[in-house]
């Protein structure tokens, strides 16, 4: 809006391409990167959709505009080591404090719960206490609420399990426990309650709390890079790509792709298989 000059909504009817290519290569002369120039692109193609919906505009004019190329034949996300990702989980220490103890044990089930499933953040604060306890086939499955409302299942995998029993008889709710699985530590007081139920915790929580313990151990990352991890590590181990493509919730196998990080590793260059 600062750029074309439009201070009302209704003006958004005179933006035209040609604005547009003058505002994408603006950002390129400040310094933006190809990624970032098309989520902004992406972001007000968006807007434009929404407003044609509304009948407030005629046309979208994001739509034919040229984006800048990347590369995304491999994830920017890095992935953990195994010897990393068992520090990771280690991590929360036990301390003598009960508010220390139960933030331990709540933050030791929800790094498992990460490691162990390659869930995003947003799924993570989904999570409902019934939810890690919903059974098909006599296995105990995680029903995880995905992107666009898709739900799948995950059979929760025994560590995590465990890990989620002992955070769960530690915060007093046992086996009768409802509401949101993970929840905050601090001002959790009953005047917060939505519906009886205390709420769970925020996207942003889930990363402060990754990125605190990873940081304390030399390797700052964000919650993404847990979801790296378990996908590559699954890989790692012979896992069917479709399959890793079903249980990270992707509509497309090249996304997946993106996540397989066997291709970097040295050891499995074509280098290694030559011999005269």
């Amino acid at each position: 809006m600062a750029f074309v000059n439009i201070t009302r909504p209704e003006e958004f009817r005179a933006v035209t391409r040609s604005h547009l290519i003058a505002w994408r290569d603006n950002l390129t002369r400040r310094g933006a990167s190809g990624v970032t120039i098309r989520h902004c692109l992406a972001a007000l193609s968006s807007l434009f959709e929404h407003l044609c919906d509304s009948n407030a505009v005629t046309h979208n004019p994001v739509k034919g505009i040229k984006r800048p190329p990347v590369d995304t034949s491999e994830g920017k996300t890095p992935a953990l080591g195994d010897h990393q990702a068992r520090r990771l989980l280690e991590a929360p220490g036990a301390d003598a404090v009960k508010a220390d103890f139960l933030k331990s044990k709540r933050d030791r089930a929800m790094l498992a719960t990460l490691l162990y499933h390659a869930l995003r953040r947003e799924e993570l604060c989904k999570l409902t206490v019934a939810d890690a306890r919903h059974e098909r086939r006599g296995i105990v499955h995680l029903r995880v609420s995905g992107k666009w409302n898709k739900t799948r299942y995950l059979p929760l995998h025994p560590a995590a399990g465990a890990l989620i029993h002992d955070y769960l008889q530690a915060d007093g709710r046992g086996q009768d426990g409802t509401g949101a699985l993970f929840r905050p530590l601090r001002n959790n007081r009953p005047g917060r309650a939505v519906d009886g139920e205390l709420p769970a915790i925020t996207a942003d929580g889930v990363y402060k709390i990754v990125r605190a313990y990873s940081s304390r151990l030399g390797f700052e990352i964000g919650v993404h890079a847990l979801r790296a991890t378990a996908a590559t590590n699954a890989l790692d181990h012979q896992a069917d790509i479709a399959k890793v493509q079903e249980w990270l919730g992707h509509a497309n196998i090249s996304t997946t792709r993106i996540y397989d990080h066997r291709k970097t590793r040295p050891e499995d260059s074509p280098t290694f298989k030559v011999a005269y």
